[in-house]
């Protein structure tokens, strides 16, 4: 994240500006949703819309021209959509560090797993509270996974058909963790929170949170939601298993 921005971005909020940490792209069709996200952000001290998007390629340029924290991505859009742009702009060759909260209408919208699989860093519904957006922004900017994990495993069994069905063969990157750490990931892709692990495991959740960034780091994903889609992909956790 970037301190400090550019002269007239926000206009008679320049003093704003000084201490600005986040700095937010938004990415919609829709003109209307687009001003009331604004409304909603530029009420926020530490958060500044920097530009706006009308689809997948107009925010392809911005993500190069503004260099975001975050980028509020709709899903279905004219000329590119919300989950192509998200690979192009979290994917190798990357031009900046932008990570994407993807925006959707419904909270079982099937692009939503295709949004995570090419890198999203999570999902928040149009609907939702004024809080829980600006929370989510915050959350996604500081580098965590915007998706509770109950709602990661139901979006998964929602759309099992698009996942393998368990019977292939574990992929051998796997054995690059150790046994505590598959178990982990077991327990993430199921939608425990790291509390939830520690009571199952008798551990602390200092030892899950190491765990899980052990997990992270040897299979080179960004963050448990990524985590989970990889243990539902790999046939390493069943749709629908308990």
């Amino acid at each position: 994240m970037r301190y400090g921005a550019r002269a007239g971005q926000n206009g008679p909020g320049l003093a704003k500006e000084c201490h600005v940490a986040i700095r937010v792209l938004l990415v919609d069709d829709q003109p209307l949703l687009r001003t009331g996200f604004r409304m909603i952000l530029e009420a926020e001290q530490d958060l500044a819309v920097v530009g706006e998007a009308g689809d997948g390629l107009q925010a392809l340029d911005q993500v190069r021209a503004l260099q975001p924290d975050v980028v509020l991505m709709d899903i279905r859009m004219p000329r590119m959509d919300g989950v192509e742009a998200t690979r192009q702009i979290t994917g190798p060759g990357r031009d900046g560090p932008a990570k994407v909260l993807v925006l959707t209408t419904f909270d079982l919208d099937e692009y939503v797993v295709e949004a995570l699989r090419a890198g999203a860093s999570g999902f928040l519904l149009k609907d939702a509270p004024a809080n829980e957006l600006v929370q989510a922004i915050r959350v996604v900017a500081a580098g965590e996974a915007m998706l509770a994990p109950s709602i990661t495993r139901r979006l998964l069994d929602k759309y099992a058909g698009h996942l393998p069905s368990g019977e292939e063969p574990v992929p051998n990157t796997l054995s690059t963790l150790t046994d505590r750490e598959v178990e982990v990931l077991k327990l993430v892709a199921r939608g425990l929170s790291n509390a939830e692990i520690a009571a199952d495991l008798f551990v602390s959740e200092t030892t899950v949170k190491t765990h899980v960034g052990h997990v992270l780091t040897k299979l080179g994903l960004r963050d448990r939601v990524q985590a989970a889609v990889y243990a539902y992909e790999s046939g390493l956790v069943r749709p629908g298993a308990q």
